[in-house]
């Protein structure tokens, strides 16, 4: 029987634009244009096209790592609102490990500088 460590580890590596997403929508709901410029905040050159944003959105939803939100704004009753499921934030947090360790090992290989202590 697979465990739910098996279950995360599936969705491993995330695509960098997955991850970013993931990022943004642990800090709370946002629209997709919101994600953007919050990916964008954070690193300016990770920025997805649109239609890039928009098909990780489609694909995270159907595997359920968010969820869909009506906004609850007047006027933008059209907009969807997305937010991190609990298997989404599981999710997200085994990505940073496995990427922290990663930098970790990239350091001690000598292709990053080591940490001053």
């Amino acid at each position: 029987m697979a465990t739910d460590r098996d279950r995360i580890d599936a969705y491993l590596p995330l695509r960098s634009v997955e991850f970013h997403i993931l990022l943004s929508l642990a800090a709370g709901e946002r629209h997709g244009y919101g994600i953007i410029q919050d990916i964008e905040a954070r690193d300016d050159s990770a920025v997805p096209d649109v239609g890039t944003m928009y098909r990780a959105l489609a694909r995270m939803v159907e595997s359920r790592l968010i969820e869909t939100a009506r906004s609850t704004d007047p006027g933008d009753e059209r907009r969807n609102n997305y937010r991190i499921t609990d298997r989404g934030l599981r999710v997200a947090k085994a990505e940073a490990r496995r990427l922290h360790a990663l930098t970790r090992a990239a350091r001690i290989g000598g292709l990053l500088e080591k940490k001053a202590t």
